[in-house]
């Protein structure tokens, strides 16, 4: 049975999750991870982002719950939004701080530097990812996007690329591979997909599995990532996490 050691991908009531982080904790000790970040969705996020004076209340709650999992170690993490043309994403230098790891990835509803154009791509990638479709300029912007956030942050991972909005995978791979930043074979989203699996493990990049978990019993799944990760022909030991 396929199994990952740990999972940095989960979220909690905290942004749109449905459990606390002490239930996404004791599912992860049930399945025998050893490590797991809450990583709710950064503040920038209309919708369902953290709110920004929470984020000392989370780590509290982490620090509080560690003495009673000692089989466990628990970080606090954050899935940034990717938006700012600059790369820049939506947490502050002294939020920044308070994280044991950030990761970035891609959603509508987050504005960043120019409302007003970052409403323009999320409408684009809404009607094209919905009719499965795209156009070499939108595909181009949203492959800048990530990829000026990949160097110009001290990022851990971005999380399901590919997902909601079309990228030249291979641009977004090569900046991975230069900066050290895993690209998540997401359990969830279909994304990274078996193909662009395949077109990433031609740089050297990393890939760690995510189970994006947004109930507690789902914390640790990794069946449809291995599924495609087998599907791509790619080695198992790309995988950082993968048991």
């Amino acid at each position: 049975m396929d199994r990952i050691k740990w999972d940095y991908h989960t979220h909690t009531v905290y942004s749109h999750g449905k459990g606390s982080i002490e239930d996404n904790v004791k599912v992860a000790v049930k399945k025998g991870l050893t490590r797991i970040a809450i990583s709710d969705h950064g503040p920038g996020h209309i919708s369902y982002g953290i709110k920004r004076a929470k984020i000392k209340e989370m780590r509290k709650d982490i620090e509080s719950i560690k003495h009673k999992y000692p089989e466990i170690e628990i970080l606090l993490g954050v899935e940034a939004n990717v938006i700012n043309r600059s790369g820049a994403l939506d947490i502050t230098d002294e939020e920044w701080e308070l994280f044991d790891i950030v990761m970035a990835g891609y959603h509508y509803g987050a504005f960043g530097e120019k409302p007003g154009h970052d409403f323009g791509i999320h409408a684009k990638n809404l009607v094209m990812n919905s009719f499965r479709t795209s156009t070499p300029k939108i595909k181009a912007e949203n492959t800048d996007l990530m990829v000026k956030a990949v160097y110009e942050n001290d990022l851990l991972a971005i999380t399901h690329p590919g997902a909601k909005y079309d990228i030249y995978i291979a641009e977004v791979a090569k900046a991975c591979a230069e900066k050290g930043v895993w690209m998540e074979i997401n359990n969830s989203h279909p994304f990274l997909t078996a193909q662009t699996i395949a077109e990433s493990a031609e740089y050297d990049v990393t890939f760690v599995i995510g189970s994006d978990a947004h109930v507690p019993h789902k914390v640790g799944n990794c069946e449809r990532a291995v599924e495609r990760l087998n599907e791509s022909g790619v080695d198992r030991s790309r995988v950082i996490n993968l048991l």
